[in-house]
């Protein structure tokens, strides 16, 4: 099929496609290395060879959201809750420093257990340690998300898991995909670097879903997008269902490349549950960041999102002294810069995009 050998071409050179074009590549397995070769040469030319390490920190498994893929979903009775303190974290995050990392994740379920007191006092504290900070906290007020901002807070990740909106209402109940929309907005608006992403293979999500969702995170022009496959979970309500491919999680990433180039694009460790070399394929096929975890002790295995999750029983050292290897083991190196975004677009077409979804 020449057509797909054209639309890989053409996302490579214009890093624009269309819904149908998207559809085709989702489709079509054949030309799936060509796919991830021309995802590794943009990867290589807009981003470089360096690969960032953000130190990954979940600091609490506390959530008032029942989403039913997530393990950590208000209902599961079968999870051991936890809350560091904030003296905890903090000293967490200084030997991410001591690791060499530039930038730590702060990570959490979604919660009141923290005041917004707490959270100024974490980041004010971290920031002073000379580190970038990114924060993945579920949703929140704009307000809170402006204090977190004036506070020190760099980056927040917020993924829509799906831009479907029919499905988004089926697996998060009691949520708003309009509110989902209105925090992102929010926080592009306040000057964050906006990190989104999607879980790829929920149930009777179709190829054409994917598409939609790859093309959001053009319109948004997202800093950073995180992808994986949806993993069944057996404390969950999808308990049954059949989950997500590799594969397909690693095309819908290679795309997200070509047509977002100077992205930040995490190697997932959802992947590597899937594939044992599952974030070095990542990285030869696109991505640039990787996230071990720094998290120590039994609070690894007690943050379960869903089952078979890597590297429970490694210690922080253990895992970075691991993936610096396996990224030197291709010929990559590791970054030390703090990894911002560079030659960042202008656009913003979220309103536009809620607008159109509101219509439908």
């Amino acid at each position: 099929m020449a057509k797909i050998v054209d639309i890989i071409n053409k996302a490579e050179t214009t890093h624009s496609l269309t819904k149908e074009e998207i559809v085709d590549l989702l489709r079509c397995d054949e030309y799936d290395q060509q796919l991830f070769l021309a995802a590794d040469r943009v990867r290589s030319q807009y981003v470089g060879d360096q690969v960032h390490l953000r130190g990954l920190i979940e600091f609490s498994n506390i959530c008032q959201q029942n989403c039913f893929y997530c393990g950590l979903r208000k209902e599961n009775t079968k999870v051991k809750r936890y809350k560091l303190t904030p003296d905890t974290i903090i000293d967490l995050a200084d030997k991410a420093k001591s690791y060499n990392y530039k930038t730590v994740v702060l990570q959490s379920g979604e919660s009141q257990s923290y005041t917004v007191a707490d959270m100024q006092y974490i980041i004010r504290s971290i920031k002073a340690l000379g580190l970038a900070i990114t924060l993945s906290l579920g949703e929140k007020s704009r307000d809170e998300y402006q204090f977190y901002k004036e506070a020190g807070a760099d980056r927040y990740l917020l993924r829509i898991e799906t831009t479907n909106s029919r499905i988004y209402k089926e697996l998060h109940p009691g949520m708003s995909f309009e509110n989902r929309l209105r925090c992102l907005q929010d926080l592009k608006d306040l000057g964050y670097e906006l990190g989104t992403g999607c879980l790829v293979g929920l149930p009777n999500q179709t190829m054409e879903c994917l598409a939609d969702d790859i093309l959001f995170f053009k319109s948004l022009d997202a800093d950073m997008i995180g992808l994986g496959p949806f993993i069944p979970n057996a404390d969950t309500p999808l308990a049954q269902e059949r989950g997500g491919t590799f594969n397909t999680s690693i095309k819908v990433m290679a795309i997200t490349r070509l047509l977002l180039p100077d992205a930040n694009i995490p190697a997932t460790t959802a992947m590597e549950t899937l594939d044992k070399n599952g974030r070095i394929i990542a990285l030869q096929s696109g991505a640039n960041v990787v996230m071990p975890n720094v998290t120590e002790g039994e609070y690894r295995k007690m943050y379960m999102l869903y089952p078979g999750k890597i590297c429970v029983n490694d210690t922080p050292k253990h895992c970075v002294s691991c993936i610096t290897g396996k990224i030197q083991g291709i010929g990559r190196h590791i970054s030390t810069e703090f990894g911002f975004r560079q030659s960042k677009k202008l656009t913003n077409n979220l309103q536009e995009y809620a607008e159109k979804e509101r219509n439908m």
